[in-house]
């Protein structure tokens, strides 16, 4: 989730968020809001018709329809919509994500709202951390006015520049960690460190360089571990994929950042998301492709002590902003890193675009009413509305539906599907079950997607396509990216993409994906299991959090 934030009127006395806003409840409609049993942070509410508040305690908050003008979109994600957002007394423009609570489709998804909001709240005002301006919620939505960021992403810049050194990417870092400092000082993890989470301001020279996105963070204490595995494949630590981790994952993240900042390309790289996981828990950093011997050896320590597979001796934020390098960064070599580095992280861009682009035509084709008809099975079986089904619910549930299932076969679907081994079923393992048994899933709609790139109708994606789908925006690819990209899908070799290399594609794992959390939770929690099995490493207990500190 995330944006861009802290107006002037927010003091630093984080010790007491100030009171969220509430917009006037939408007018009735035929559509209903579905959403899950929420804990006790938040307001029950009365009936299935009654409106249900995602953020505790709201005050009214109807100068926002005075206050704001909403505008054009600028972004679309899992959950909601960006849109331009100008405050109509000072014309200041800002950004305003609106957030839908009908995607808000389990209690987690719940909780990670309202810990975005509290998080961004909790924050000190840095030149780093996009400002947060304010909350506010009706019926339908969460609004969150932010700090608005047009300079573009960090690495649509880089790949825009003629000239890219180890003293940029030292730069670079800085910022980067300088934000991970402050984040873990204030007692919060980001989880989700990545290129796309970091914006520029606006689009001069000299622009700071924002962290826009608290949606996976969470508020921690000294020693205290987690077990949730979130954030996206190509950044996740070892420690994080064997579900016992705490801080030191960011410090990770930042690091494979900087290794893909020196050469171009992530240190861990698979044709699957289980081929990522093995290759980030075996931990072997390369340093042998171009153009590490033009790098400095102060950089590569660097990067190997980031990238310290044992988090009780990797390097602190502190300690990384206290490394030689970091500290002589404005004398680290200006040495073009080469064309190379540019070339492959343009094309490792586009490529991300391509895929995206077809994950969101994949996207819009899943039926809300299927996903809407088994939140309601959810509901209905689960009798004491806690969010888990019990065995005997799922048996009384499937009874109540007309379609009784005999024991021992509720059994076998509730070992399948509890990804948590608690022996119940919460909403997201019921979901993802559900979707599977009824052969709901994003493949059946890759034709759509493969349909929105063949404009021809000639059963291939061209050249000629490909560079119309992707030449919108910052990163206005070459030929020479383009032929690349087609290259790398092409299996056979005829310079088009066909539908079966379009397929194997998107499903293979050499992308930056945005899915669902739902699914991606319930994937790696699985893959996880697995892992720790085949290399008979059993996980340590930890204690599972909900990294809420208190409640909004």
């Amino acid at each position: 989730m995330g944006g861009c934030y802290s107006s002037p009127s927010i003091t630093n006395n984080h010790a007491h968020p100030k009171a969220l806003r509430l917009l006037p409840a939408a007018a009735d409609s035929d559509d209903e809001i579905e959403t899950s049993p929420r804990d006790s942070s938040v307001a029950s509410s009365g009936s299935p018709d009654s409106p249900i508040f995602v953020l505790s305690n709201p005050a009214s908050a109807a100068d926002f329809l005075y206050q704001y003008q909403l505008g054009r979109e600028l972004g679309r994600g899992e959950f909601g919509v960006t849109r331009l957002c100008s405050n109509v007394e000072t014309g200041e423009a800002l950004a305003c994500k609106t957030i839908s609570k009908r995607q808000l489709r389990c209690t987690v998804d719940l909780a990670d709202v309202r810990r975005e909001v509290e998080i961004m709240q909790h924050l000190p005002v840095h030149p780093n951390l996009v400002r947060f301006i304010e909350a506010y919620e009706d019926r339908d939505n969460v609004y969150l006015v932010m700090e608005l960021c047009e300079g573009g992403e960090l690495f649509d810049r880089i790949v825009a520049r003629g000239h890219y050194s180890e003293r940029a990417a030292a730069s670079v870092t800085k910022t980067i960690m300088e934000v991970v400092q402050v984040c873990h000082k204030h007692g919060v993890i980001h989880r989700d460190l990545k290129p796309e989470n970091f914006l520029f301001l606006d689009q001069s020279e000299d622009s700071p360089l924002k962290v826009i996105d608290f949606g996976l963070s969470v508020f921690f204490e000294p020693g205290e571990r987690f077990s949730e595995i979130v954030g996206s494949p190509f950044y996740m630590a070892p420690e994080l994929l064997k579900r016992n981790y705490g801080p030191e994952v960011d410090v990770w993240s930042a690091g494979i950042i900087l290794y893909i900042l020196l050469c171009g390309v992530p240190p861990f790289w698979a044709d699957s998301d289980e081929g990522i996981a093995q290759a980030i828990i075996r931990a072997a950093v390369d340093f042998k492709r171009e153009p590490w011997s033009k790098v400095s050896e102060g950089a590569k320590d660097l990067v190997k002590r980031m990238l310290d597979p044992d988090p009780d001796t990797r390097l602190t934020a502190q300690q990384v902003l206290e490394h030689p390098w970091l500290q002589n960064a404005s004398s680290a070599p200006n040495i073009p890193l080469g064309e190379a580095v540019r070339s492959r992280l343009k094309q490792f861009l586009v490529m991300n675009k391509f895929k995206k682009k077809a994950l969101r035509v994949v996207a819009d084709q899943l039926p809300s009413e299927e996903i809407n008809g088994i939140m309601q099975m959810f509901h209905m079986m689960d009798k004491d509305q806690n969010g888990n089904l019990t065995l005997e619910e799922l048996q009384e549930g499937f009874h109540k539906i007309g379609q009784p299932v005999p024991e021992h076969d509720v059994r076998m679907l509730l070992e399948a599907a509890d990804i948590d081994g608690n022996g119940m079923l919460d909403c997201d393992e019921f979901l993802t079950v559900s979707l599977h048994l009824r052969k709901v899933n994003s493949e059946q709609h890759l034709p759509q997607a493969f349909n929105y790139f063949d404009k021809n109708g000639s059963g291939y994606i061209e050249i000629d396509e490909l560079r119309a789908a992707l030449g919108e925006g910052h990163l206005d690819p070459n030929d020479r990216v383009i032929r690349e990209i087609i290259k790398d899908v092409d299996i056979d070799k005829d310079g088009k993409i066909s539908y079966q290399e379009f397929e194997a594609m998107m499903k293979s794992g050499t992308d930056w994906r945005n899915a669902s959390r739902q699914y991606s939770r319930a994937f790696y929690n699985t893959l996880s299991r697995k892992l720790l099995k085949e290399a008979s490493m059993p996980p340590k207990k930890v204690e599972r959090k909900n990294g809420l500190k208190n409640s909004i």
